[in-house]
């Protein structure tokens, strides 16, 4: 038993594999369509994005060479600001990995009906189908760490390199009259600003390779390489995704199309490239779900193991898995699912995708300022080294709050709301740590 809880079996390529894989889910996949309206001001977007987000990711790192627990985020918040904080990170990030869970195996379903058209009929045939893919799942991961790194780094590679060889090859075959004949926004500074927030919501999800630390060999080390790269290189590859579209598809059908990257695989290769885009997408959101269901296991558990969650959580069994943190994140994530198909409440089910979304930035946000507060403590530091320690980190705080004040003020206050719900389970388990320690 000791030898499986000390073992890192996570090395640089299999954490890229957790971060890249995170990220490249669905969304990747509608992109074109989304920012097509901005023309290309969409690409400005881009750039604005990308260097938030390395500025965020750069803040992320800074805390994973400091602190090497495992939690990511909910660690970094936790060192930075106290228990009550980390508690309240904690809290809000794990329910945005098991409701994202629920979500990105909706769209595992509606990819997977383009081969069953009977899903497309069957709510029930099709829960049945998402619900196999979420417990699956959870049974790889409670048997092994390695199993699912090693999972997760596979279906990385199937989705990321058949991606980046369409944007490539896209990119030679690319019309010049598609660009010329897009339309531009009269307001170019609004159209940057809109399209940087909508193309945001595709790097949700780079701060994961931080969060399993303990599994991870070398990890103030590795965790900082894997989190650059894995965002820097999904920057190059959702730009020239795009720009690929962009050139291979008219505006007005790009701008109308509900699968712009089958499309543009369409106008490339023919229709076979409709079917291959299709078989990547399930992969991509099977990934995904992989993805999430593991850092929903993870991070729980090393907040149960500071005593600021219930003990369940970080019970491990003898493959050094905890077991019941991925069962419990299975069953709230299958409840999830469960309700996106009872007529009526696919309305709320979409809004608390967003919920998850802005619950996930939070976290982000406060290590950043966790980054800023330890910067500017730092007595070894050089000036030239402290300065840019503390404007990367003061850069990527604001653009975290920038785009969570960008989510809307229905998801901010519900998001509040669903902090403060956590409150009594924080009384609770912090009166059984004292009880205990008496």
């Amino acid at each position: 038993m000791g030898d499986y809880q000390t073992r890192r079996v996570m090395g640089f390529w299999r954490t890229w594999g957790l971060s890249v894989g995170m990220m490249v889910g669905s969304g990747v996949f509608m992109l074109p369509t989304v920012l097509a309206p901005f023309g290309a001001y969409a690409l400005a977007g881009w750039l604005v994005t990308g260097l938030g987000t390395i500025a965020l990711a750069y803040s992320l790192c800074y805390m994973a060479k400091r602190i090497t627990a495992t939690g990511g985020p909910y660690a970094y918040s936790r060192a930075g600001f106290g228990d009550f904080v980390g508690f309240q990170m904690a809290w809000g990030y794990w329910i945005s990995l098991w409701i994202a869970v629920a979500a990105v195996t909706v769209a595992f379903v509606g990819y997977l009906s383009e081969f069953f058209p009977v899903l497309k009929t069957s709510p029930t045939l099709s829960l049945v189908a998402g619900l196999s893919l979420i417990w699956v799942l959870v049974f790889v991961n409670c048997r092994s760490v390695r199993g699912s790194s090693a999972l997760q780094l596979i279906t990385t590679l199937a989705k990321f390199l058949p991606l980046l060889f369409l944007a490539l090859v896209g990119l030679v075959s690319v019309e010049s009259t598609n660009f010329a004949a897009m339309k531009e926004p009269a307001d170019g500074l609004d159209a940057t600003i809109a399209a940087s927030a909508l193309a945001m919501w595709a790097f949700i999800g780079f701060e994961v390779a931080t969060v399993p630390a303990g599994e991870v060999q070398d990890p103030a080390r590795t965790i900082p390489r894997a989190t650059m790269m894995g965002v820097l290189a999904v920057t190059v590859l959702y730009f020239a995704v795009t720009v690929a579209a962009f050139g291979l598809l008219p505006a007005d059908e790009l701008m109308n199309s509900t699968a712009p990257l089958a499309d543009a695989a369409s106008a490339l290769v023919g229709p076979a490239g409709a079917t291959v885009i299709a078989i990547i997408a399930l992969v991509a959101t099977s990934s995904g779900v992989n993805a999430n269901l593991f850092a929903a296991g993870q991070m729980p558990m090393a907040a149960a193991l500071d005593g600021l969650f219930p003990s369940l959580f970080g019970m491990k069994t003898k493959f050094g898995t905890p077991a019941w943190s991925f069962i419990i994140g299975g069953i709230l994530s299958s409840v999830a699912l469960a309700l996106n198909f009872v007529n009526g409440l696919v309305v709320a089910f979409e809004f608390l995708i967003l919920l998850s979304t802005v619950t996930a930035i939070l976290p982000v946000a406060m290590s950043a300022a966790s980054a800023w507060l330890y910067a500017v403590r730092d007595p070894h530091a050089s000036r030239g080294v402290h300065l840019r320690d503390t404007i990367v980190a003061a850069i990527g705080f604001g653009y975290a709050v920038w785009i969570i004040a960008g989510s809307g003020r229905d998801s901010v206050y519900w998001a509040f709301l669903l902090l403060l719900a956590g409150l009594p389970i924080y009384v609770w388990v912090t009166r059984q740590r004292r009880e205990g320690a008496e």
